[in-house]
């Protein structure tokens, strides 16, 4: 009788994972791959509403992808500027929702108000609270809103210019990439923490999972707490910046100008093939993009056991 061969230890868990992932990759094949290859189908075509409802197409091969690159106005310039942002703020909000959760985890008073605080821009940038928001805004117009932008006015008339700042930085020898970088990075820092909420959540359960004795082993070995963080927390969170850096990737186009472009393009324009080449285009740089970093940093990355 044939002997029965058992499973590894690395094949259990390979197995468990993928029954992890199993309900996610059935919506996936049934939601989101469906929704590409029709999108597929309408970029190469084009794309006719009947009066009575439902829709032809005319197969039109790549003139929706010629008129993209080379006829259309502005979908170069406004792709480009959305992978320019994107290159800016990933880097930016990873570090900061790191920063964050490394003080958020700490022991003290208020802490679970605090950590509310900074999720509170997820619960406000939906849609329903987005809506009320402007409407209050709008009522606003006039009395607190007006008063908000004196304010604001009159602090910028009496404060530092910018020229300032990277006349300064320039005397002290940064190189000027790295300060147009800071300068970006500046300029979005309200985009950043508005940004920051889930991946702080991320975070700050990361850092809660790494084992004390690896602390207190540091400690032991007299590790100060600048070598105790990127010998041991660092480490430790490097697969959860995998995790990070793809939410944050996906959500900064999810928000694009590239987005708005082939939304108002379909629906207003009524030129449904173009808007489709738009979104294929948009959704294959960033899948490239993913690629690429999550290579780079899964070579980089230590899985604890």
């Amino acid at each position: 009788m044939k002997k029965k061969k058992k499973l590894t230890l690395i094949q259990k868990r390979a197995i468990t994972g993928f029954l992890f992932i199993l309900p996610w990759l059935i919506g996936f094949l049934w939601f989101y791959a469906k929704s590409i290859i029709m999108t597929t189908q309408f970029s190469l075509s084009e794309l006719t509403v009947k009066p009575g409802g439902g829709y032809t197409l005319k197969f039109v091969g790549l003139e929706n992808f010629r008129f993209a690159f080379r006829g259309h106005g502005t979908f170069k310039q406004i792709l480009t500027t959305s992978v320019g942002d994107m290159l800016i703020d990933v880097p930016l909000i990873t570090f900061f929702s790191l920063f964050m959760a490394l003080l958020l985890n700490k022991k003290f008073k208020g802490r679970t108000l605090i950590r509310a605080i900074f999720f509170l821009p997820v619960i406000l940038n939906s849609e329903a609270i987005r809506s009320a928001m402007e409407m209050s805004r709008s009522l606003l117009a006039g009395g607190v809103a007006s008063a908000s932008a004196e304010l604001v006015e009159a602090a910028g008339s009496g404060g530092v210019s910018v020229e300032y700042y990277i006349q300064m930085f320039t005397n002290l020898g940064l190189p000027m990439g790295l300060i147009e970088y800071i300068m970006g990075a500046v300029s979005r820092i309200s985009e950043i923490i508005n940004a920051s909420g889930v991946q702080i959540i991320i975070f700050i359960a990361a850092l809660q999972s790494i084992p004390g004795s690896m602390y207190e082993v540091a400690k032991i070995e007299g590790a100060t707490g600048y070598e105790t963080f990127w010998k041991v927390t660092f480490p430790m969170v490097m697969p959860h910046i995998i995790t990070v850096v793809v939410y944050t990737v996906v959500d900064s186009f999810v928000d694009s100008q590239v987005v708005n472009l082939a939304y108002e393009t379909a629906f207003d324009q009524k030129n449904y093939g173009l808007s489709s080449t738009f979104s294929l285009v948009s959704t294959v740089v960033t899948c490239a993009i993913l690629l690429v970093v999550c290579r780079f940093i899964q070579k980089r990355t230590f899985y604890y056991n």
